[in-house]
């Protein structure tokens, strides 16, 4: 099986051949994702071609047109500093400029201060919401950690349930040879702009006096040209943060703006590299990571991981165990991604969920991995996807579970698709399947192994459906010819319906929730045992068939075929 899907050759079309066809990728060159919107019009399902330099021109507004909330929480923050005669100028920083620019709603707004720590502010807040009858909310303080390239301590409150987080304004200076800084000062409005991720988040609203500042001269300018510029050299920007490497792909792909030339180069650098690996934590890499899988453009983004040569870092597999991979495993992984994402198109957003879709693209992503596995200190045999997951990205335990579940899932959906996609023609090949098929009718086997499928990968059986349909019958692959290609994906879409409305004929839709007609206990008094063990559990494997291949059938009719089949069983022994 695994030779077929990696190695697959099907009219020419295979995996191998993307690869072969991008032997000539470099810095300045990335994988050119089919275009979701009209995949007639696509040049390939993958293809190396030069990134674009146009960038888009866009609309930007003239000025910030302030919400109503959003008046109401910057008036009780100047009610505060008036209160208390300070001489403090309010600025709303980073994301929330940039969004309101470019006319979009963001409920993530950032106070910066120009003369005390956020949490200073925070408590005059709140004793002004307590001299007007008020009681302050959500109260917390985040602090620095400057070894992770979190330099500022970040205070947090409620206001007309909203979140809030103050911090100052950034100054800082370093040592010769390090970049996590020896001293933090507050700084001035146009030092902090300097230090910040991209210029088009360099930009501040000053509440005090209504107005955008964009101290850097480029924040507006490179918004408009849709260009992803860092304010200071790129590769002192992203020594002070190298997360901002991340985030800078994450923009780009986010509102399909260029990559800066030079930025380029200094995230592809070694120091840069290094420095993301040595000081970002795992869990800032995974949740960036995961803002990327779940926006607009998920291929797109991993292309530039790609391009970057940022992969593995991103991707980090255990050093102290010897893997055999895959050849060009990070190109394998990004085509398969490729791959699911333009089908994901094709068959529409309303078959899956934005988690299914989400967890879909993990699966395609990391489907090169699915036979891997490394030993534990105890020696067990851990998936190495379950490594990706927990600890190179820090991910939640169910995300790792599903897709390992979704991979081993898709070997027995593959041998099932040409019968559920014929309504159930042929004979099912039994080879490898449990005793409890043997007592089934053959006309029932195919619902049942399918219910079998389900219960375990329960709703994201659309998702093995999806992955599955990438290896049937053969893997999607590359050619010259467009049209090809847009035949091929047409061909697999119509497999995916196919078979998702064989399974859904069947009645298997939420099979899983379906409870067993017969408890643990009544096998036990059929069996005359005091106890369970193996044979009740395997005798529930083989109630649980019948009550597949039985739909209408009762919980006494259960039975009824449970004593007469271990009666005949009893006579035979």
């Amino acid at each position: 099986m695994r030779a077929s899907l990696l190695n697959g050759n099907s009219s020419g079309l295979s995996l191998r051949s993307i690869v072969r066809s991008c032997d000539s990728l470099a810095l300045g060159s990335v994988w050119s994702p089919l275009k979701a919107r009209n995949p007639t019009k696509t040049a390939g399902l993958l293809s190396c071609e030069s990134m674009s330099t146009n960038s888009p021109v866009v609309r930007v507004k003239e000025k910030i047109d302030v919400a109503e909330k959003e008046k109401m929480i910057f008036d009780r923050l100047l009610a505060t500093v008036r209160h208390f005669n300070l001489p403090t100028q309010l600025r709303v920083a980073g994301g929330w400029v940039r969004d309101k620019l470019l006319g979009k709603e963001c409920y993530d707004i950032d106070i910066a201060l120009d003369d005390m720590l956020g949490s200073t502010f925070v408590d005059k807040v709140t004793q002004y919401l307590a001299s007007t009858g008020e009681e302050a909310q959500g109260l917390a303080v985040i602090p620095s950690n400057p070894d992770q390239s979190k330099h500022l301590e970040t205070a947090r409150m409620r206001l007309y349930d909203m979140w809030i987080d103050f911090v100052n304004l950034r100054s800082e200076k370093y040592s010769e040879n390090s970049r996590i800084p020896t001293q933090m000062d507050f700084g001035t409005a146009e030092e902090d702009a300097y230090r910040r991720d991209l210029t088009i988040n360099s930009m501040f609203y000053n509440i005090n006096t209504g107005s955008v500042e964009d101290l850097t001269g480029r924040g507006i300018d490179d918004l408009r040209s849709g260009k992803i510029v860092t304010p200071l050299a790129p590769k002192e920007t992203f020594l002070d943060d190298p997360l901002r490497v991340l985030r800078a792909v994450r923009f780009g792909t986010r509102f399909s703006f260029t990559l800066d030339e030079e930025l380029k180069r200094a995230a592809a650098s070694n120091d840069v590299k290094d420095a993301l690996a040595a000081k970002i934590s795992r869990e800032r890499i995974g949740t960036e990571v995961d803002l990327m899988v779940s926006g607009n453009e998920p291929v797109k983004a991993i292309a530039y991981i790609y391009e970057l040569q940022l992969f593995w870092v991103v991707f980090s597999l255990p050093h102290e165990h010897e893997l055999t991979l895959p050849q060009e495993c990070d190109r394998l992984c990004l085509a398969y991604m490729d791959a699911a994402w333009s089908l994901l198109q094709l068959i529409g957003s309303l078959s899956l969920t934005d988690e299914q879709r989400r967890l879909s693209l993990y699966a395609a992503l990391f489907f090169p991995f699915r036979t891997i596995t490394y030993k534990d200190n105890k020696g067990k045999k851990i998936p190495i996807v379950n490594y990706i997951f927990r600890n190179s990205l820090k991910r939640k335990a169910s995300d790792a579970e599903t897709v390992v579940s979704v991979h081993s899932a898709v070997a027995r959906l593959l041998s099932l698709i040409p019968f559920l996609e014929s309504n159930g023609d042929g004979e099912l090949n039994e080879d490898g399947m449990g005793t409890e098929l043997l007592d089934i009718p053959a006309s029932s086997k195919l619902r049942v192994l399918t219910g079998f499928l389900l219960r375990e990968v329960k709703d994201f059986w659309r998702v093995a459906l999806l992955i599955s349909v990438l290896a049937y019958p053969s893997p999607i692959g590359c050619s010259e010819d467009a049209m090809l290609k847009h035949n091929e994906l047409d061909k697999r879409k119509e497999v995916f319906r196919a078979v998702e409305n064989a399974i859904l004929t069947l009645g298997l839709e939420k099979i899983w929730e379906v409870k067993p007609l017969v408890t643990g206990k009544d096998i036990m008094n059929i069996l005359q045992l005091k106890c369970g063990g193996p044979l009740v559990k395997e005798w529930q494997q083989k109630l649980l068939a019948w009550q597949l291949a039985n739909p209408a059938g009762t919980a006494d009719e259960c039975l009824e075929w449970m004593r007469q089949t271990h009666s005949k069983r009893i006579k035979m022994e």
